[in-house]
């Protein structure tokens, strides 16, 4: 956990010195608790950082540019209302993830490592190398998309020169401590969130006609061409196509969401309180910056817009379209900025947490030990340098053909959302049944929320479903392809090809833990030690009057 735990006459079984004395060939058991200076990270991420990483962290180019295309698809209303729902049901998975994180915020922490604890652990090696691979990919995609972005403006700089700058600056910040990534993030963000708030103010200025033509606009494009479009075929079975597709599209905007919190807490400042602040919070972040901007992109752009379907990058976005047609200069530019520091930060953290991943997972045992070495500021320097390769695909996007093999490699990134997703919920179940048979109740937990376990069910119900429609387009007649098949489904093949990999290696394994035998101990010596040397003590930032004043503002 980063501190000495209390001296104690009966050692727990999770030994690390046990752990540190092993060759390679022999992998420290699941669930175990790194302690040591050569295998633990430290937490450097302060409250402030967790508040904004919450909500900023993964917003990139999905939200600002990729809803454009179901906005085109499926109209205002329907993509409104899809989104609505999505933010419910990522909320209960938020919940679900920062109760089991609450309750043991171990350094380390992911949802593949409460997966081995609470699960089994196939379940949690075939999560933590899907959070690897996925979270690796992913920053070569936003690298990409930030390169891609920078030619809104006229220029003649090579793709391969901006993806240089971008990857470098993104390495250096996930080389540097963990204090370096937490600023970095918290201003990152603050950006996206001004810019968010700014957007909303200046659709509701147009929406009452405060534009430069004095043009009310109102709800004038949910009337014409329509809130709601049909998709494949006519009439109401079009429009619920376009709805269901709308539903699997808009999830990517909120992608690992809740993953990222878990992540960032095994090197967050008192994470038994931080971790419910962003908890509690996000949900109502959620309904302004998400919600909000989906409801400000059909007051200020027609989803007939031509550049919805037909514009490149940044272009593409509803809201420089929406400020084009509202005849405001030099605006777009300040969007089209904000838009590629968006894309960097999403890569920053995408980065930080497939290295995070790879630590976790060998913490668990399912991956070289050699990953959780750390230098002196807590750093595990090699799953960040093994993590960086990744970003290095971006460069397929120079060439025509590797950039077709590039996308296929984002295609394996598809489902992994609501992989993760369901899993979460799976393991939520399992630790909260294993509560019950502890005496454990409610009140006992750091963090629960009033919605739980209702809203959990929900999403596990819901997210499975959404996961095999992801392609349903393919199955209409006239529709189907082998490539757009396999686009939409080759995730769920791979993490189940090496769930079961695992499972026979260590076939004599319990597919899934009984509910008694789940570990819920292991650990809590070092976090309550860990509390006890934090106190109720607050940082200098925490005492300053300004900040006392921004967070009560912020909370």
């Amino acid at each position: 956990m980063g501190i000495p735990t209390p001296t104690t006459e009966k050692q727990s079984e999770f030994d690390p010195n046990t752990m540190l004395a092993m060759d390679q060939e022999s992998l420290p058991i699941e669930g175990q608790v790194l302690r040591g200076t050569q295998t633990q990270t430290h937490r450097g991420i302060k409250s402030r950082h967790a508040q904004m990483i919450a909500i900023g962290g993964t917003i990139g180019t999905s939200l600002f540019v990729g809803s454009g295309k179901a906005l085109a698809l499926a109209g205002p209303g329907l993509l409104l209302i899809a989104y609505i729902l999505i933010c419910f049901l990522v909320y209960g998975v938020l919940t679900a993830t920062c109760e089991m994180n609450t309750f043991l915020p171990v350094t380390g922490a992911s949802p593949s490592y409460y997966a081995t604890r609470f699960v089994s652990p196939s379940l949690g090696f075939a999560l933590g190398w899907l959070y690897w691979y996925s979270f690796g990919i992913i920053v070569a995609y936003e690298i990409t998309a930030a390169a891609i972005v920078v030619d809104y403006w006229p220029n003649s700089i090579p793709v391969a020169v901006l993806i240089t700058i971008m990857l470098v600056l993104i390495l250096a910040l996930n080389f540097a401590p963990v204090s370096y990534y937490g600023e970095t993030e918290f201003w990152f963000a603050s950006l996206k969130v001004l810019m968010i708030v700014g957007l909303l103010i200046l659709s509701f200025i147009l929406f009452w006609g405060g534009g430069p033509h004095k043009q009310r606009l109102g709800f004038h494009y949910w009337k014409d061409p329509g809130a709601m479009k049909p998709y494949l075929v006519e009439g109401d079975t079009g429009r619920f196509c376009a709805f269901l597709y709308v539903l699997c599209y808009s999830v990517f905007s909120f992608n690992f969401t809740p993953e990222l919190i878990v992540i960032a807490s095994g090197e967050m400042k008192s994470p038994r309180k931080n971790i419910p602040r962003a908890a509690k919070m996000c949900f109502y972040r959620l309904l302004i910056f998400y919600i909000g901007s989906i409801l400000a992109m059909g007051v200020i752009c027609p989803s007939d817009a031509s550049g919805l379907t037909k514009g490149s990058g940044v272009a593409a976005s509803p809201f420089v379209i929406g400020v084009r047609n509202a005849g405001i200069h030099g605006l777009d530019s300040v969007i089209n900025a904000v838009i590629i520091t968006s894309a960097l930060s999403a890569g920053n953290s995408y980065l930080f947490m497939s290295s995070r991943s790879l630590y976790s997972l060998a913490v668990a045992g399912g991956a070289p030990k050699i990953f959780t070495r750390c230098n002196r500021y807590g750093l595990p320097y090699y799953a960040v340098m093994a993590s960086s390769l990744f970003a290095f695909l971006a460069y397929m996007n120079c060439a025509r053909s590797p950039a077709i093999v590039f996308n296929w490699f984002i295609s394996i990134t598809n489902t992994a959302g609501f992989i993760s997703w369901i899993c979460c919920c799976g393991m939520f179940h399992r630790f909260r049944k294993a509560c019950r048979l502890a005496s454990i109740t409610r009140a006992d937990l750091h963090y629960s929320s009033k919605t739980s376990p209702y809203l959990v069910w929900a999403s596990t119900i819901i997210f499975p479903i959404l996961m095999l429609c992801n392609g349903f387009s393919v199955f209409f007649p006239g529709h189907w392809s082998v490539t757009d098949f396999l686009v939409a489904y080759i995730g769920i093949f791979v993490f189940v090809a090496i769930y079961l990999i695992h499972r026979l290696v260590h076939w004599k394994d319990a597919w899934v833990f009984k509910a008694e035998d789940i570990d819920l101990t292991s650990g809590m010596e070092e976090i309550e030690a860990l509390e006890f040397e934090e106190g109720n003590q607050e940082t200098t930032e925490d005492k300053s009057k300004a900040w006392r004043i921004i967070r009560v503002l912020w909370e």
